[in-house]
């Protein structure tokens, strides 16, 4: 049981460190000339804000920010909600709040990755319209069936001697 739980934990844990990684590094979407986050547009000559990313054109870019932030939240107070019911429960319950926390962590970023897919791939405009997606977008794709499969995990644990 210890061995379960110790690769549970490291498995919560990756999930949290990939959240962090894709809200944080400027590879969502890269060029030649350019790379592009959630918050930042990184040219030759340095990293700016995202042109218009306050305007109403932009407000799907604010609900990704949001969702990923929202994401990386869930996925940490997650992780203390189950140290905390690690030494609460009472033999043989389940560790369903903490199940349920890690389920919305990984809804969050399946949310913010399809928004960003869905806006680039009908992206109108000319100044980004060249590139690919980076690898930031692709740990988040990667991260939300790991937060998924540790709610998941959190559903069918039980706490036993």
């Amino acid at each position: 049981m210890l061995i379960i739980l110790a690769f549970i934990i490291l498995f919560h844990i990756t999930s949290a460190i990939l959240l962090f990684i894709a809200s944080i590094r400027n590879e969502w979407w890269v060029s030649q000339n350019f790379s592009l986050d959630l918050w930042y547009y990184c040219n030759t000559t340095g990293c700016h804000d995202i042109p218009n990313s306050a305007t109403s054109d932009a407000a799907y870019l604010q609900t990704v920010q949001a969702t990923m932030i929202l994401a990386t939240i869930l996925c940490c107070v997650g992780f203390f909600v189950f140290i905390l019911q690690l030494f609460r429960l009472k033999q043989g319950e389940r560790f369903v709040f903490t199940a349920i926390i890690q389920l919305l962590s990984a809804f969050c970023v399946m949310t913010a990755a399809s928004i960003y897919t869905a806006e680039h791939l009908n992206f109108k405009g000319d100044k980004f319209r060249n590139g690919d997606y980076g690898y930031a977008f692709v740990v988040a794709w990667v991260a939300f069936p790991m937060t998924l499969l540790s709610g998941l995990m959190y559903l069918v644990l039980r706490k036993r001697k």
